[in-house]
């Protein structure tokens, strides 16, 4: 099945406390393991949402989403200006909203396939072309090293070098921008 076909047979849905989720196998094990055991835990206790990306009753892939911010770290002032650039001098903060993208992970099979593209569209979709309850202009993301050249390739930056030798490193996308 080609790439095209199957962005266009998927269906997203959010994740409720009575569905069946279905087995899921991504390269990580941890990432599986947080679906199929703690999502809908997640969702109860109001710390994530999460949403399947489902062909028929398979899910492909899945993304979990809470709100956060970004702060500002005084040293990593170079970057800090960089943002504060960006918003009008009489909106500077010392904070900004913004939503963290908790996981996000494609199964093996689906690898290669334009899904982890078709989440990140998804997510800018929802919070600059929907109707919003609460402010948000950044998206955030704990990306594992693995993974930081997809995000780098969508535009995410990085936001400190402090953790530029960590499993994980903090990279933010500017919603205005899009």
């Amino acid at each position: 099945m080609s790439e095209k076909s199957i962005l266009n047979l998927i269906d997203i849905v959010k994740l409720e406390a009575n569905m069946d989720i279905n087995a899921f196998e991504s390269e990580d094990r941890d990432l599986n393991d947080f679906l199929l055991k703690d999502a809908k835990n997640y969702s109860k206790s109001l710390l994530a949402v999460t949403y399947l990306l489902q062909i028929g009753d398979e899910t492909v892939a899945y993304f979990s989403l809470s709100n956060d911010s970004l702060i500002k770290n005084d040293r990593e002032q170079p970057v800090w200006n960089k943002i504060n650039r960006i918003i009008p001098n009489d909106k500077r903060r010392r904070s900004y909203p913004a939503v963290k993208i908790g996981r996000l992970a494609v199964a093996k099979k689906h690898a290669g396939k334009g899904l982890g593209s078709r989440i990140i569209l998804t997510i800018q979709n929802m919070y600059i072309n929907e109707s919003q309850r609460a402010g948000c202009r950044f998206l955030i993301v704990d990306a594992y090293r693995d993974a930081l050249p997809f995000y780098q390739k969508k535009d995410f930056k990085f936001l400190t070098e402090q953790d530029c030798n960590d499993d994980t490193r903090i990279m933010y996308f500017d919603l205005k921008t899009v």
